[in-house]
């Protein structure tokens, strides 16, 4: 069988439990294993014959798929995150992670002296290294699937960042608590993720966030992420459809109270 070959989990049709809520999540919707983000200048791959089935919880919407769960790092390195990844996520290398150090920039400019950054899941080191030259104390990248920073650095840091990063995860309630481990306190993890929208019913797994192809294999809503970050004592704003701020206790110098 095809799942054998590559270690796919087989679906079965009966409930399985949501990963973040714990209630019964069935069979949605499935997508070929190729499927890709279809964003501007992204050509749909071959198809794979792969059959890649999503389940969405009944409770809190959370969409995601469980034929993942028995791969490796390596795994995913060789299938999802291998030399062809660029051709499905071309903003990865230098758009994403600049604008992103832009944005950082701007919100706490007045404190980049101040506090330490670590970016989790951040890739190629582009991010950081554009906070570092714009006068930011420290800013030191991790990310397990980049042998350059697969090592997790000492301490706690102010702010933890996570762009575009916790959608890929197959248990993203660990990798919450791992961005927390890293944390200080106070202090805040800022990250983005998409949420699914109004009109999701509509679209099922055809929206084009959803896509095995860019590793998109838990696509949340915001009622998901505020339960996934509740699990570990912390509250969860969402200052838009996909950027979000997790806290137990933000700094109050950062002067973002209005959040608390």
């Amino acid at each position: 069988m095809l799942y054998d070959q590559i270690g796919l989990r087989p679906p079965r049709t009966e409930a399985i439990a949501c990963k973040i809520c714990g209630t019964a999540a069935m069979l949605y919707g499935v997508v070929d294993m190729n499927r890709p983000c279809l964003t501007e200048g992204v050509v749909q791959p071959p198809l794979s014959g792969h059959a890649i089935y999503y389940r969405r919880c009944g409770n809190c919407g959370f969409l995601f798929t469980d034929a993942f769960d028995d791969w490796s790092e390596q795994d995913f390195k060789a299938r999802i995150y291998n030399d062809d990844y660029l051709a499905v996520d071309p903003d990865y290398v230098r758009v994403r992670p600049i604008h992103n150090a832009d944005v950082v920039t701007k919100l706490w400019a007045a404190h980049k002296d101040q506090i330490r950054v670590l970016d989790f899941g951040g890739g190629n080191d582009v991010f950081c290294s554009a906070l570092r030259a714009s006068g930011f104390r420290e800013a030191v990248t991790y990310d397990p699937m980049v042998p350059e920073y697969a090592s997790k650095p000492h301490g706690k840091f102010d702010l933890v960042t996570c762009f575009e990063t916790l959608e890929h995860m197959p248990d993203p309630a660990a990798g919450i608590g791992k961005m927390i481990e890293c944390l200080a306190e106070p202090g805040a993890v800022f990250y983005s993720t998409l949420t699914q929208p109004e009109n999701f019913d509509s679209l099922g797994v055809s929206w084009w966030y959803v896509g095995p192809r860019n590793g998109h294999i838990s696509i949340f809503t915001k009622q998901a992420l505020s339960l996934a970050w509740a699990r570990n004592g912390y509250k969860n704003a969402s200052l838009n459809d996909s950027t979000h701020l997790a806290f137990r206790q933000i700094p109050e110098h950062w002067g973002l109270v209005g959040l608390q």
